[in-house]
């Protein structure tokens, strides 16, 4: 794990989403899918919970508690952040084929091309950090400082218990020292407070019905772009600017 390090007067400090910006899809529900379905009982428990979570996810302001009963169901039985870490670790290294073709190859260039040029590069993402930590080393090859949701034991399962989201993504960067954002790179519209923050903003791979209300809420010219969604909007590009 590397050190984080606040930005100085000689780098530029660079955020990254890691969720369809990196990675093309959710890898949370992807990771949290595999611990489920890595038993009978806890499958036949989730296709019990699902009439009533199944709904609870579809709606906003449900969202959150649908999810996090899925993960419990994922995770019941462990008793600590170690020892999800270990079967984040396993679930990498088991799944790196299918994992491997959802790191999109753009941004993986712009990523790379920024610590190139000695930026200070961190990943800011809802999933939880051992993830994203662990796709990027394993899979990726590139190792940079991570924050992401924090874990902890709670009703018997390992479960968030500080989401790296919307303006708590902001408190949990500037707490690591990560005040003064240069340059942010996300989808997510949760993300705004991120993008604006930031001198120069770049939204990729965004749904479409959001690239509208992007244009109207961040400066003019701001960049949208996509970086090899298929089913998200977005400029297409052929090779990094950075």
């Amino acid at each position: 794990m590397l050190k984080d390090t606040a930005a100085n007067d000689t780098v530029r400090t660079v955020v990254f989403d890691f969720d369809h910006t990196l990675y093309d899809g959710d890898s949370g529900t992807h990771l949290f899918r595999w611990l489920i379905t890595r038993s009978v009982w806890r499958t036949a428990l989730a296709c019990l919970a699902a009439p009533v979570l199944g709904p609870m996810i579809a709606s906003l302001p449900t969202r959150r508690y649908g999810i996090s009963g899925f993960v419990w169901i994922g995770t019941v039985g462990l008793h600590s952040r170690g020892v999800l870490d270990r079967l984040i670790d396993r679930y990498v290294a088991d799944n790196a084929a299918q994992i491997k073709p959802k790191l999109l190859p753009i941004a993986l260039d712009v990523l790379h091309a920024h610590r190139a040029a000695g930026d200070n590069v961190v990943i800011a993402t809802g999933a939880p950090p051992e993830l994203a930590r662990a796709i990027l080393a394993f899979v990726a090859h590139e190792s940079v400082p991570v924050i992401g949701t924090a874990v902890g034991p709670k009703f018997g399962a390992v479960v968030a218990t500080r989401h790296c989201h919307a303006e708590e993504k902001m408190r949990m960067l500037r707490e690591r020292g990560y005040g003064a954002i240069d340059i942010a790179y996300s989808d997510s519209s949760a993300d705004l407070p991120l993008l604006k923050a930031a001198k120069a903003p770049v939204v990729v791979n965004p749904k479409a019905a959001n690239v509208d209300m992007f244009r109207r809420a961040l400066p003019p010219g701001t960049p949208v772009l996509n970086w090899g969604c298929a089913d998200r909007g977005g400029d297409p590009i052929a090779t990094p600017a950075v």
